[in-house]
C-alpha cells in the first residue's frame, strides 16, 4: 500500500466523511449455538477480507463496567507526573509511556516524523512465578509495574477485572476467526492458552492551540490479534478505507469496535486485512481511551495458514512467533524501546 500523504493541517484531518461500520451481532455465537456460530463466520470473513474494521452488539460487556473503567482511567491519568513515572514503563512494554514517546516509524501509512501526543499506562498479562521464560528472564515476561494501593484505592482491581472480561470474549470468539478462515473450529485455541493480553489506557490531551499540528496517534496498523474498544468520551478515531480515504467511523449505542492487528494479517498472508487508523487530537475535552489486545500466547508460531496460500500465492512473511514480531514492532514504534535498561528494579534511559 502507497503511503497516505500528511499535511500539518489538522482542519483538513477533521474535515471528512462519516460512515456506518459494518454491525454484526455476536450474541447469538456467544452463547455457543453451532448454527448461529457458523452463520457469523460467513459475515465476518466479509468483513476482514474488506473494510477490516467493524462493531459488534450484544457482546455482554456492560457499559457500566466501560464507564467505571473509563473513570479509572482518568484518575490515573489526574495523578502527578512524579507519580505516574514511579510506574514507567519497563524494557517489558509495560507501565506508564508520558506523551511524545511513540512513531510508528516502520509505518507504511505515513510520512509524519513528529512524535505522538498521546500518554498511556500499559497494563499486560503477568505470568506465574514458575513460567519457564519468567524464570530465564526473557524479553516481555517481566512483571507489571503497579502503584502501591494506597496511591490509587481500587484501581488495581479494576483495570485486571476490564482486562479478565475482555479477553474472555476475545477467546470466546475464536471459533468465529477460525472458520471464517476455513479452518477448525479450535485451530487457534492451543495457541491462546497462556495468551498476552495489553491493556492500553490512553489521554489524548485536549487541542487548544489551533496552531498546533500534533497528532494523537499517527497512522498506523495493531501489533496483534483482535483489539476491542468502547466508543471514547471524545471523538478522535479515524479509519483508512479500500480506496486510501479516510473517515470517521459511526456506530450504534452499546456497540465495541474490533480490528485486526498486523500478526494476524501476516498469519491470513493479508487474507484479512489489518486495517489503518489514526486519532487525530479532541476539541472539546481530553480524550481517554480503553483499547485492549488481545493476542496469542507469545511462543504461537504465525506460520501462514494453510487455507491462505497456494501456488499463485505464495506465503508473503517469515514464520516467526508472535514474540518475535511483538519484538519488531516495538523496537520500531516507541522512542524509549530498546534504550532502557533495568537499575534497582525500575527501568531507565541509557
Amino acid at each position: 500500500m502507497a503511503k497516505v500523504a500528511e499535511t500539518n493541517d489538522l482542519d483538513v484531518f477533521r474535515d471528512i466523511d462519516r460512515r456506518q461500520l459494518p454491525v454484526l451481532d455476536v450474541g447469538p455465537a456467544l452463547s455457543g449455538n453451532k448454527k448461529a456460530i457458523h452463520k457469523l463466520a460467513d459475515r465476518w470473513r466479509e468483513v476482514w477480507e474488506s473494510i477490516g474494521f467493524m462493531c459488534i452488539v450484544n457482546h455482554g460487556i456492560s457499559n457500566e463496567l466501560i464507564k467505571s473503567m473509563e473513570k479509572e482511567a482518568k484518575r490515573f491519568h489526574d495523578l502527578p507526573i512524579d507519580e505516574k513515572m514511579n510506574v514507567y514503563i519497563t524494557t517489558d512494554q509495560k507501565g506508564y509511556s508520558p506523551g511524545y514517546s511513540s512513531l510508528t516509524t516502520h509505518s507504511e501509512f505515513h510520512e509524519r516524523k513528529k512524535l505522538d501526543n498521546v500518554e498511556a499506562y500499559v497494563i499486560a498479562t503477568d505470568y506465574a512465578d514458575d513460567n519457564p521464560n519468567v524464570i530465564a528472564g526473557e524479553p516481555f515476561y517481566g512483571k507489571m509495574p503497579w502503584l502501591p494501593e494506597e496511591a490509587l484505592p481500587g484501581f488495581r482491581s479494576a483495570s485486571e477485572k476490564y482486562m479478565k472480561t475482555i479477553t474472555a470474549l476475545g477467546k470466546k470468539l475464536l471459533p468465529v476467526w477460525a472458520l471464517s478462515l476455513d479452518l477448525k473450529e479450535d485451530f487457534f485455541k492451543p495457541m491462546f492458552e497462556d495468551n498476552y493480553t495489553y491493556f492500553r489506557l490512553a489521554k489524548y490531551p485536549q487541542q487548544i492551540d489551533k496552531n498546533m499540528d500534533d497528532m494523537g496517534v499517527s497512522a498506523h496498523a495493531d501489533t496483534g490479534f483482535m483489539t476491542f474498544l468502547p466508543p471514547a468520551n471524545e471523538e478522535g478515531l479515524q479509519v483508512l478505507d479500500t480506496n486510501n480515504n479516510w473517515f470517521w467511523p459511526e456506530l450504534p449505542e452499546g456497540a465495541l469496535i474490533v480490528n485486526a492487528g498486523q500478526f494476524l494479517g501476516r498469519w491470513t498472508n493479508d487474507r484479512f486485512r489489518a486495517t489503518p487508523h489514526r486519532v487525530v487530537p479532541p476539541l472539546k475535552a481530553d480524550r481517554y481511551s480503553l483499547a485492549c489486545f488481545v493476542n496469542p500466547n507469545f511462543e504461537a508460531v504465525g506460520e501462514c495458514l494453510p487455507t491462505c496460500t497456494s501456488e499463485v500465492n505464495p506465503p508473503k512473511y517469515p514464520t516467526q512467533t508472535y514474540r518475535e514480531f511483538f519484538n519488531w514492532y516495538m523496537t520500531n514504534t516507541f522512542t524509549h524501546y530498546g534504550t532502557l535498561k533495568k537499575v534497582d528494579g525500575k527501568a531507565v534511559e541509557v
